[in-house]
């Protein structure tokens, strides 16, 4: 697609859009302050560095195909995520999970590591200018094998995994502090039974104890934000998850700790876009996990479709965007895995994007005055509004390719680099 030719449909489309007090400008400045976090597992099936060929699995953690390429080593890793990030507009975050540490090879406990063993991703990311987020990692570890971390019974696994959750704050702390952006740290265990338990109150009982131990330490709120996240059920935790989302609301509305939605940890029919609302009535703050469950929590590259769409309404329609983090959240081993960064990445800006087109004033005093069927026809009339003109210039104005043609460069990059990894 030529320059021209994105120019002269923008230009169509702007008019349009300002005849229904919508300026596009401003849609795109918007956009472009709006940062999404991508996840670094999906480079390398959640493998980590811990232990050269690890392949970490459990706790409801697995990514499904054998598409060749994966990264096997951080530099892989780093150069996968760089090619990914010249072809999506905006600058953005990275995500990384504590499994990821460079220990030059050597074998860390991981409630041993410390901010220097991510100081080569803090540099990395400094030279990029983006922030990063963190993770613990409770699961695919000898201590995790029973299926229990933070709310285990033996105090003495509870301590060790207590441990852990200290060290990631004091990494996220490092991160952001050397970064001058704030880093979510975010915590999720895999904690929970396969069949009907008896007591379901202590291992929560547990989990608090253990949670209160992590976040005593004061950590300033410009260098890291806590977050708690819940799940409905794993694999091999089917019947009980400790940490539920009631369990998980009611910790982060009483500790005041930004709450993560996760798009797959839910029953088949909940909908986090239907949360938003109530969530940032009661919490400091929200992050999102933005992934596709198909059937289950299967972690599918996320599509536009329309609980993508929905999610992205409700974040710009709220109008608390400086109190909401957007990350990515999926696996697929069964594509090229730079690809699956960039559709997904692209997709969740495409949905913000139509967000942003939104005549939101006009559509609320319609709904204030009751007035129903306007409210219907409207939204009807805006599916088929000109955003993705808006898109390609917003393209053009980043400097990525618009349209497919940035599937070209990584089918080019595929062939160079990717095909040549055994």
């Amino acid at each position: 697609m030529s320059q021209k030719s994105i120019e002269k449909a923008y230009a169509l489309a702007k008019e349009q859009y300002a005849a229904i007090q919508v300026n596009s400008d401003s849609a795109l400045r918007k956009l472009a302050a709006i940062p999404i976090s991508m996840h670094c597992w999906q480079g390398d099936d959640v493998g980590g560095f811990e232990t050269a060929g690890a392949e970490l699995s459990g706790g409801g953690i697995q990514a499904t195909g054998n598409y060749p390429g994966k990264a096997r080593s951080i530099d892989e890793l780093r150069r996968d995520i760089e090619t990914a990030m010249r072809l999506i507009p905006g600058k953005h975050r990275l995500n990384l999970h504590a499994c990821y540490l460079d220990n030059r090879g050597k074998q860390i406990d991981r409630a041993q590591i410390t901010p220097a063993h991510f100081k080569s991703w803090i540099d990395w990311a400094k030279g990029h200018k983006i922030g990063l987020d963190f993770n613990p990692t409770y699961f695919s570890h000898p201590k995790a094998a029973d299926g229990f971390t933070l709310s285990h019974p033996d105090k003495g696994i509870r301590e060790y995994w207590i441990q852990h959750g200290i060290a990631c704050r004091r990494i996220g702390a490092a991160m952001g502090r050397q970064l001058g952006s704030p880093t979510v740290t975010n915590f999720w265990i895999p904690d929970g039974y396969k069949d009907i338990p008896v007591d379901r109150m202590a291992p929560r009982q547990r989990l608090t104890e253990a949670l209160d131990t992590i976040f005593a330490e004061k950590i300033n709120p410009k260098y890291n934000l806590d977050a708690v996240e819940s799940k409905l059920f794993g694999i091999g935790a089917e019947s009980y998850t400790v940490g539920s989302h009631e369990y998980y609301m009611g910790y982060a509305v009483s500790r005041g700790k930004l709450l993560c939605l996760d798009a797959g940890h839910f029953h088949p029919t909940e909908k986090i876009s239907e949360k938003i609302s109530s969530v940032l009535l009661f919490c400091p703050g929200l992050l999102l996990h933005v992934s596709r469950p198909v059937r289950w929590d299967s972690d599918h590259v996320i599509i536009l479709d329309e609980e993508l769409q929905t999610i992205a309404r409700e974040l710009v329609r709220n109008g608390r965007l400086d109190r909401i983090f957007i990350g990515l959240d999926y696996f697929d081993a069964s594509i090229n895995r730079v690809a699956a960064w960039v559709i997904g990445m692209r997709n969740m800006l495409k949905a913000l994007l139509i967000a942003l087109l939104e005549p939101t004033a006009a559509l609320r005093k319609i709904e204030r005055e009751m007035d129903y069927t306007q409210r219907l026809a409207m939204l009807e009339e805006l599916r088929s509004m000109p955003w993705a003109a808006v898109w390609d210039y917003y393209c053009f104005q980043k400097g990525v390719p618009a349209g497919r043609a940035w599937f070209g460069e990584v089918k080019r990059y595929e062939k160079e680099v990717l095909s040549k990894r055994t």
